[in-house]
């Protein structure tokens, strides 16, 4: 027994891994990292650095198909990831079927922070077009957050107008030139809103909404969930062409893997996002408000959405101007 425990320690080898993910996701693969890596070598004897890098959700895309060697990403939106595939050939077309819930360990959804007291009476969507309201959310050519909060903006005006596009394009209009400042990334919006003082309310992911109160404290400011919003499914996948030439194929697997775990759903609601197993979710449910979701399936899909919304002279920029 002693010395296959030698051998064991002597093949133990010193790894990296680099997990590429959007903003907010800094705290959860902080605490999540810590934990997978012990499991790692518990399991398998090695020693495991996993890096993060951070950014706005379509600049990380970017960044991979332009170089960036990721084993892994755990971005934004699926579109991010599509692209990786049919433009990078990083990672099978069919990537989110490889893993549960169409490659999604978590949720979210789109809500607003307020200052303390909500100076403007901010209760819903509609109350962000009122004049004089100042409204922080990242830039949707550049952050897959923002493009949530844009589409659940979007699906609030067309439920609310009988569906006329019209009236939703008027909508968005109003909304975005009540818009202060446009960030980079979720994470820049949090900066900008919570640290720099800019603006009456922050459109963001339920979970940065939380840490808000969080770091900068309960005192200073609130979480607004409003009726009606958009189940946001970030989802990951293996970069399969650059975790085999690292020789990283299995344990890319295996990390993403753990995020379905109870320990890895675990940090995930503690991290305030929603987690998709239903013990961990049960005993969980009082951090999360009950509200009307829209899948982003029920709008098209994000392919259909990004070229309708976001591509060159889509809707956006027709409205905000480009």
């Amino acid at each position: 027994m002693l010395g296959l425990a030698l051998v064991a320690k002597a093949q133990a080898a010193d790894i990296n891994l680099l997990n590429v993910s959007y903003d907010p996701t800094r705290e959860l693969y902080k605490e999540y990292n810590e934990v997978f890596a012990k499991y790692w070598k518990t399991k398998t004897g090695d020693n495991l650095t996993i890096n993060q890098s951070h950014g706005g959700g379509g600049k990380q895309a970017r960044a991979v198909l332009d170089g960036l060697e990721a084993d892994v990403v755990t971005l934004a939106i699926a579109y991010d990831i599509d692209q990786l595939a049919s433009r990078g050939k990083l990672l099978p077309e069919n990537w989110q079927t490889l893993l549960p819930n169409n490659s999604s360990p978590y949720n979210s959804t789109i809500v607003f922070v307020v200052r303390k007291g909500n100076p403007q009476k901010i209760k819903d969507w509609n109350d962000l077009i009122k004049p004089g309201v100042g409204i922080v959310t990242p830039n949707p050519k550049t952050s897959g957050g923002a493009r949530w909060n844009y589409m659940a903006a979007w699906a609030y005006a067309l439920k609310t107008n009988n569906n006329s596009e019209d009236a939703a394009k008027d909508f968005l209009n109003k909304l975005f030139k009540n818009t202060s400042v446009l960030d980079t990334g979720a994470r820049g919006s949090t900066t900008s809103f919570a640290e720099r003082g800019i603006g009456d309310v922050l459109i963001t992911w339920e979970n940065e909404a939380y840490l808000v109160l969080k770091e900068f404290g309960a005192d200073k400011y609130e979480v607004v969930t409003p009726s009606f919003s958009i189940l946001a499914e970030p989802p990951v996948a293996v970069v399969e062409t650059v975790a085999a030439k690292h020789g990283n194929t299995l344990l890319a697997n295996e990390y993403l893997k753990y995020l379905y775990s109870k320990e890895g759903q675990d940090i995930i609601a503690k991290n305030f996002y929603r987690p998709i197993d239903k013990e961990v979710a049960a005993k969980y449910a009082k951090q999360f408000p009950a509200l009307e979701l829209i899948t982003i399936a029920q709008l098209g899909g994000w392919t259909a959405a990004q070229a309708k919304h976001f591509g060159d002279d889509g809707v956006f920029d027709t409205i905000y101007g480009r």
